[in-house]
């Protein structure tokens, strides 16, 4: 099938997938329970949700195993599981998606400091490269290091990566806005530093994922693309900004809402279009068409 970065240097805009805790929860998991083990427990169920996304257009689709790291394990016993569970979760996307699509398999943040000193960079390689060997094995066609707030460690997985595994490297870091009007990470990273840092790591693509709609995520965008033109962006974006209601998340932007401002994301400079919290298969689908026509325009 070839690789990510060889079609986006085409010029073709991909689509990727959207949420899937939101989904999970829709088909029964309880609060507490461990995301990542349904790959073993519910298999069929995670590859109906990656069935779901490709169904709905996305040209790729992710993988349970966001808490699929040793240290995340770890919390619900399960850190001798490793292996096993991020095999599984790839297997079960590539069944969801079919042999046509990419799997871009999910590794999230640990939640362990460095700066704490919870956890070396080896520690952290080690636990890693554990996650990446295991997803490849399970057919994945890249990794999408994600959700990522500290340098250090979105280094430590993208290494730990391109020097175990032959895996294609998407890195996304999460920002808030500032009251100065700038964009950070948690732990003060800006897009463009966070773009540096990745970009020497040796990430393939790069970009944004969760805390922002499109609307802010254009800026994001933006940003990158000033410091780093010829940088490939992935964006997953929410549903716009969560509103509370009755205790509970809810994302305001319809289908409809994402869709409108799919070619404005473009324009800024991304090159994969996809969603996070709050964005189902409607919201992909929406998007995708959006993309499809964006692409047929500007077809060489």
């Amino acid at each position: 099938m070839g690789k990510i970065v060889d079609v986006l240097k085409s010029g073709k805009i991909l689509v990727s997938d959207g949420a899937w805790g939101t989904f999970l929860y829709e088909k029964g998991m309880k609060a507490g329970e461990c995301p990542d083990a349904w790959s073993l427990d519910r298999f069929d169920d995670v590859v109906d949700i990656a069935k779901s996304y490709a169904d709905a257009g996305a040209d790729m689709v992710e993988s349970n195993s966001f808490g699929g790291s040793y240290y995340k394990l770890e919390h619900f016993g399960l850190q001798d599981k490793v292996t096993e569970i991020n095999e599984a979760a790839a297997k079960a996307s590539r069944k969801g998606a079919g042999p046509d699509k990419f799997v871009i398999a999910s590794i999230g943040p640990t939640g362990k400091l460095l700066v704490t000193e919870e956890v070396t960079e080896d520690d952290l390689y080690n636990t890693f490269k554990e996650q990446a060997i295991a997803l490849e094995k399970g057919g994945a066609d890249a990794v999408c290091v994600e959700t990522m707030s500290d340098a250090d460690e979105a280094k430590c997985a993208i290494r730990a990566t391109k020097e175990n595994t032959n895996l294609e490297v998407i890195a996304t870091f999460s920002f808030d806005k500032t009251v100065q009007g700038d964009y950070k990470t948690m732990m003060g990273l800006s897009p463009t530093d966070a773009a540096k840092e990745a970009l020497e790591a040796g990430a393939d693509v790069i970009g944004t994922n969760c805390g922002n709609g499109i609307e802010r995520m254009i800026d994001i965008v933006k940003e990158m693309k000033a410091a780093y033109p010829n940088a490939f962006i992935l964006v997953h974006a929410n549903a716009g900004l969560p509103e509370n209601r009755n205790g509970k998340d809810f994302f305001p932007e319809t289908p409809e809402m994402m869709a409108d401002q799919v070619e404005s994301l473009i324009k800024a400079g991304t090159n994969i279009v996809g969603g996070c919290c709050g964005t189902t298969p409607a919201h992909i689908a929406a998007m995708s068409k959006v993309v499809e026509n964006y692409n047929k325009r500007h077809a060489a």
